[in-house]
């Protein structure tokens, strides 16, 4: 498949749906893409993948509200992160009611899926649970994108056994399943006696025994350890935000897959800014003369302090624009398409206190006709402060 596509263009539903109607598209994909009904057709496989992708998403209302507030990019698809990549069995294993009242038959699916094109003949592939962890950010981490190094505690493959489980590397053939990791019972239902597949309680589906345990971890293949993983954040993320580092979860026992890494972005507060999406938000309190006559003045910025003209006359509540000094902007497909702005509000310091001197020069003035408002000064005033 080419790029990602939206996951409401994906089931064919508006941002509206409801939970009913998007479980209904999602049956519909299901059997248009079926891979019984599309043998060998490696494009319908994608679609029904990528139809379930979208469902796991749309279905989960925290996870829809991400995606509608950040789209891809919020699920983990910027930066070498992902928020897919579900197997067949993946697919049936998290949502078998949708199958089900598809019309499509659990049983048949699991010999399907787990016995017929599972991988590994059958035997169940045991998966490591997922790990979260919150990844603190400065707003200038977030501008450029950055590497964070982070020492987690979790499970990893035992090195005494290769993460085999057994102490000379040995394992055998289970002998109730017959290395299948499937059994047949007989299982009385509204229709009398039927045949049903079950994982092997023997094995726990993996289809072999080990007779002689490693010591270390006690034939579990893993053992509770500390890594240090490198995690790399992609530029304009923002808080709230999760990405998904594929792989670097909890290992799995003997051999199995690890799981993922959650990384949830939490932004500090920075002592100049304010943030509002891509743009940035800088208070400037100017003096009176300078408000009055004009000048220059030096503000920051991400990148280093730079020096502004303050034009003659300036008044409260001025918004001055610095093009592109603000933060990436990233699509829902985690493509970054610019850059964000610097807004300045202006505001203007009234002293509270003056010596002699200082309020004599302020009572030379307030009989001047170009200090005192006129009425069309304070109409003009009040508009540009608060927009009437």
């Amino acid at each position: 498949m080419a790029d990602k596509r939206d996951y409401y263009e994906v089931l064919e539903v508006p941002k509206t749906a409801t939970a009913e109607e998007i479980k209904k598209a999602y049956r519909k994909k299901a059997i248009q893409y079926h891979p019984d009904k599309n043998p060998g057709d490696k494009e319908a496989e994608e679609k029904f993948k990528e139809a379930a992708e979208a469902y796991e998403v749309l279905s989960d209302p925290q996870k829809r509200q991400r995606y509608d507030q950040y789209g891809f990019a919020g699920m983990g698809g910027a930066g070498g992160f992902s928020g897919g990549g579900m197997s067949m069995e993946d697919i049936f294993s998290h949502f078998g009611d949708i199958f089900q009242g598809a019309g499509f038959d659990l049983g048949d699916l699991g010999e399907m899926f787990m016995g017929g094109r599972g991988g590994r003949g059958g035997q169940r592939v045991r998966r490591g649970s997922d790990m979260r962890v919150k990844v603190h950010l400065t707003l200038e981490e977030i501008a450029t994108g950055c590497e964070k190094k982070i020492k987690v505690r979790k499970l990893v493959q035992c090195k005494d056994c290769n993460g085999s489980g057994s102490a000379d590397g040995r394992t055998e053939t289970c002998p109730t399943c017959k290395g299948s990791g499937r059994v047949i019972r007989q299982q009385r239902g509204i229709f009398g006696m039927m045949q049903v597949q079950a994982e092997c309680e023997t094995c726990g589906g993996e289809g072999t025994i080990i007779k002689n345990k490693c010591p270390k971890c006690g034939g579990q293949g893993v053992v509770r350890d500390e890594e240090i993983i490198t995690i790399t954040i992609p530029a304009g993320v923002a808080g709230g935000m999760q990405l998904t580092v594929q792989g670097k979860g909890n290992a799995a026992p003997r051999g199995g897959v690890p799981g993922d890494l959650l990384v949830l972005i939490e932004e500090e507060e920075h002592k100049d800014f304010v943030r509002q999406d891509s743009d940035l938000i800088y208070n400037l309190l100017l003096d009176m003369p300078t408000a009055v006559l004009g000048g220059q003045v030096q503000i920051p910025t991400l990148t280093g302090d730079v020096k502004i003209t303050i034009t003659p006359g300036t008044q409260p509540g001025k918004v001055l624009r610095m093009r592109g000094k603000g933060l990436p902007r990233i699509d829902q497909y985690g493509r970054n398409y610019g850059t964000g702005d610097l807004l300045i509000n202006v505001g203007v310091y009234i002293p509270e206190k003056l010596s002699k001197d200082e309020r004599k020069l302020i009572e030379q003035l307030q009989d001047s006709p170009n200090v005192v408002p006129g009425s069309a000064d304070k109409k003009n005033f009040f508009r540009n402060l608060f927009g009437f």
